[in-house]
């Protein structure tokens, strides 16, 4: 992912602490959203859903810690890494920061390149936890895909599928009741690396209908196919 598609939100109440975090980010291409308190900020991130939130400890009225307790809270925010400012020497706060569920921290000061440095750390790590959720197996009724192993199961049973019929599973699977037009799911399957004709992805439908036993993937005619989910 570049970073010019990395949202970033800033909680601080100091000004000079939001200017030079904001300013360096900025200058790395990654998205900025900035807050001077905990109230606010929670608005924020629900409305931004950012990938990366860095929120100082000590600020009035809600601070960092109770701040960060209540965006634990969101499950659209389940995925955003959280980081503490915290003053140098401060422990405590480095502690108690990390026990109410932040990710990282970060001591001030801070140098722009250690800074700019430990945030792509982190936007690494966010990539290789979402990337390892995603291939947790997924679970639609009775139906079980595996999705690093390539197996579907249902009812304990292993169900034989081809690479294509997997695929197309998987897709429709990926997004639950969207109607998925019939050349999108040739572009996404056979990307358009071999010429297939029309009755191919027909013929592909009907087997892994025959193959799982649902009746979850319908057809929507003159257009093409989801799976539904009621």
């Amino acid at each position: 992912m570049e970073n010019n598609k990395y949202k970033i939100l800033l909680i601080d109440d100091e000004p000079d602490v939001l200017e030079f975090l904001g300013y360096n980010l900025k200058k790395q291409g990654y998205k900025i959203f900035i807050s001077d308190n905990g109230a606010d900020a929670i608005n924020l991130a629900k409305k931004t859903n950012p990938h990366l939130i860095i929120l100082d400890v000590m600020m009035p009225e809600m601070d960092g810690i109770e701040t960060c307790m209540e965006i634990k809270k969101i499950k659209s925010l389940k995925n955003s890494i959280i980081v503490f400012l915290t003053a140098r020497g401060e422990d405590y706060s480095q502690i108690a920061g990390l026990d109410a569920g932040a990710d990282d921290y970060i001591t001030k000061p801070i140098k722009p390149r250690i800074l700019i440095s430990k945030i792509k750390a982190l936007l690494r790590r966010y990539n290789f936890e979402t990337e390892k959720k995603l291939s947790q197996p997924v679970k639609f009724g009775d139906i079980v895909i595996d999705k690093e192993k390539y197996i579907v199961i249902k009812q304990g049973k292993e169900i034989s599928l081809t690479k294509k019929e997997f695929s197309i599973l998987n897709l429709l699977i990926s997004k639950p009741n969207k109607v998925f037009l019939r050349k999108e799911i040739f572009f996404k399957i056979w990307e358009n690396n071999v010429i297939v004709g029309d009755r191919t992805i027909d013929v592909h439908i009907r087997k892994l209908r025959e193959k799982t036993g649902t009746n979850c993937i319908k057809t929507v005619k003159g257009i093409g196919y989801k799976y539904e989910i009621k």
